[in-house]
């Protein structure tokens, strides 16, 4: 059975929005974009994104994403050819029909059925990257089964979280940490 791993960057005070750039996401008049650039990419990145299976995007992740890889410049190219070749499966309302990135597809019918489904299926893990809104709903239906957080030492003052403010205790365990030398952490927690 394959597992569905949240890997995200978040701030010191729960932020995940807009890590990579100040034109990332800038929802709800958000400054601060690109907070996560400064502490680098000794993070394991690379190695996570090469070992998955595929992706779980949701639609403004899918949309960045697939403005940024198929054309993404030289020194990334690591990065972009695992990206440009797995599968990605985009959660959304509003795309529908093939999409444009190559080896892209909507997920059919409700989240749960079809993530459950996917996780039913012969294969390497499937890696969630960003995704706030997509992450919530997995987190609020049981669908995680590791979260892979990168967490810098900034305190962003407020933006989107991948957390559910929902009132449910949802117990985890520590399966794996390690501190970068920028001062971030990465930490690793399965459902308890």
């Amino acid at each position: 059975m394959r597992k569905v791993i949240v890997n995200e960057f978040l701030a010191l005070d729960g932020t995940a929005q807009a890590p990579g750039g100040p034109e990332e996401d800038t929802t709800n008049g958000f400054e601060h974009g690109g907070w996560h650039m400064q502490y680098g990419e000794g993070n394991g990145m690379t190695k996570l994104i090469e070992g998955a299976g595929g992706f779980l995007l949701g639609r403004r992740t899918y949309e960045l994403f697939a403005g940024y890889w198929p054309n993404a410049p030289d020194e990334v190219q690591h990065i972009a050819g695992p990206m440009n070749s797995k599968p990605k499966h985009v959660a959304s309302s509003t795309l529908s029909g093939p999409l444009e990135w190559q080896n892209s597809s909507v997920l059919p019918g409700p989240l749960t059925e079809a993530v459950a489904a996917l996780k039913q299926e012969d294969g390497g893990d499937l890696l969630v990257i960003g995704s706030t809104v997509l992450v919530q709903s997995l987190i609020q239906d049981g669908l995680v089964d590791e979260f892979r957080l990168i967490i810098d030492p900034v305190l962003v003052g407020g933006g989107k979280r991948i957390f559910p403010d929902d009132g449910a205790l949802r117990p985890l365990r520590l399966v794996g940490h390690e501190a970068t030398g920028p001062g971030a952490i990465i930490a690793t927690y399965a459902p308890a």
